[in-house]
């Protein structure tokens, strides 16, 4: 490892190699220079760079091998950008199985998952990979695997993302990173230790949209931004939430083992289907395959589905570390023990950032939404989207940062776009962009470093609606300063055999 020096992307050209820094820190964003054969401006902070990919890159730069190429190439488990890589998938269908397509160019060899039927599918189409119906096993056996992707209930992102670090493989882990703050804090910590391509499938956040986005707001489009409003139709129609677990137990399905289904999570009895009076409220299945976002052991709820893409865009647009408190501001039904309530309305207000000044960030989720502006020309506001409200003028655009347009939209017609300064992703790909990162490139564009502390305080929406009281937030500790309690939600206990 090559200590004090953080470097996040890098732009080739016929004579230069560009360093831009940390998207995590403002210079980092702005350094897009041309130099050279020279690095135009780093980063110093406490990260670490992998010397992997300080190799690789001075190599690119030279258009020679770097005197520690060789030995780097020895590691087992270094593929050249000619080489495949061996994958194993952690869940098989779903946002799984999109993953799985999204790295089908290398090979799939080992495929984990607890429902038989789920994994059988996937083996039609991968038919020479190996099945599991434990990672934790699947990682003991499979010595030749060199990367994993995770796409499981909440609950599973951690324990399986950890084992496959530890096991010197690199990870592509579904939003939300984790179920919890502190696990969050664990993989980031983990991919720099084990030097891994990382990276959180929020793919808006390798898209043009939310390129351009930061790029107008940083060029003065609409002056400084001190208020956010962010909304989803997530959750209600979507999942059961806000009522309490019904009674009794209903046979577990063969195709499904429930026992590890469960895996870190507290033990409980399985529950098909809601009382036939309930479903047309409530859906239909309780737990397995979808419904488990709305229960606090498996999932995170709207937040946790939506979040991680839409709060992505101020996230990166306006440099958000953590904020100083949270809270829930309404709710429309009363607080259940292992549910969130049905709506809610979050507030999150965010310090003053060098020269960026406080942000207030509003979240609305289940089909709420804020005030439609009075600029705006268009009927209606979409199901999901981000306000920015500036000095000077307001933005609006959708879920992944898609088609930022200011208001009124018509002055659109004579706005000119700032040049590019963010560097774009292959073919908008989050997959290739890791695909690349394993085999030595630059590091993914939402690597750990980047969304591990953003998942930290977007989760910090749970514990607000949990608790019931406005959090104030120490980010370097891991707590709430005014409510100790929140403790045990912070972290959250762990099965036996399941521990991070």
């Amino acid at each position: 490892m090559i200590a004090g020096v953080f470097v996040q992307r890098f732009q080739i050209t016929k004579k230069s190699l560009v360093f831009t820094g940390g998207w995590g820190t403002t210079k980092g964003y702005m350094a897009y220079q041309k130099a050279s054969f020279k690095v135009v401006r780093t980063e110093r902070s406490t990260l670490q760079i992998n010397r992997r990919h300080f190799i690789y890159t001075s190599a690119l730069a030279t258009g020679t091998l770097a005197a520690g190429l060789p030995a780097l190439m020895a590691r087992p488990n270094y593929k050249s950008p000619n080489e495949k890589l061996n994958i194993a998938g952690v869940g098989t269908a779903g946002r799984a199985a999109a993953d799985l397509e999204g790295v089908s160019g290398e090979n799939i060899v080992a495929l984990c998952d607890v429902d038989s039927n789920s994994v059988a599918n996937a083996l039609k189409k991968y038919p020479g990979a190996r099945a599991y119906s434990d990672y934790r096993v699947m990682l003991e056996k499979e010595k030749t695997i060199d990367a994993v992707t995770v796409a499981t209930p909440d609950h599973h992102h951690a324990p399986a993302a950890i084992r496959a670090m530890r096991a010197g493989k690199h990870v592509y882990v579904e939003k939300p990173l984790t179920r919890t703050v502190w696990e969050a804090r664990q993989l980031t910590l983990a991919a720099r230790q084990y030097g891994l391509a990382t990276q959180m499938g929020n793919q808006g956040h390798s898209g043009i949209g939310i390129r351009q986005l930061s790029e107008m707001i940083w060029a003065g489009a609409i002056g400084p931004v001190r208020e956010v409003h962010c909304w989803t139709d997530r959750a209600k129609g979507w999942w059961a939430q806000g009522v309490l677990r019904p009674p009794g137990s209903d046979p577990i399905p063969a195709h499904l083992d429930w026992d590890k289904w469960l895996g870190p999570a507290p033990a409980r009895p399985y529950l098909h289907e809601w009382p036939k009076e309930l479903q047309t409220r409530l859906g239909r299945n309780v737990y397995h395959p979808f419904d488990w976002r709305g229960w606090w052991d498996f999932g995170c709820g709207a937040l946790g589905d939506m979040a991680c893409h839409i709060m992505d865009c101020p996230q990166m647009a306006l440099k958000l570390g953590p904020p100083d408190t949270v809270e829930m501001l309404s709710s429309s039904t009363p607080q259940v023990p292992e549910m969130p309530p049905v709506e809610s309305i979050l507030r999150y207000e965010f310090p003053a950032r060098g020269e960026l000044p406080p942000c207030m960030l509003m979240w609305y989720d289940s089909g709420q939404k804020p005030p439609k502006p009075a600029e705006m020309e268009a009927e209606k506001m979409d199901a999901n989207g981000i306000l920015f409200i500036g000095d000077k003028g307001k933005i609006l655009t959708g879920v992944y940062g898609e088609k930022p347009q200011l208001l009124p939209e018509s002055s659109m017609a004579e706005y000119k776009r700032p040049a590019e300064s963010i560097p774009r992703v292959p073919e908008n790909s989050p997959h290739k962009d890791w695909i690349r990162a394993c085999k030595g490139g630059p590091p993914a564009c939402s690597n750990f470093d980047i969304s591990g502390p953003f998942t930290e305080w977007v989760l910090l929406g749970n514990l607000a609606m949990r608790l019931g009281k406005k959090l104030h937030w120490d980010s370097k500790n891991l707590r709430v300063t005014n409510a100790p309690e929140a403790e045990n939600l912070i972290k959250g206990p762990y099965r036996k055999g399941w521990e991070v």
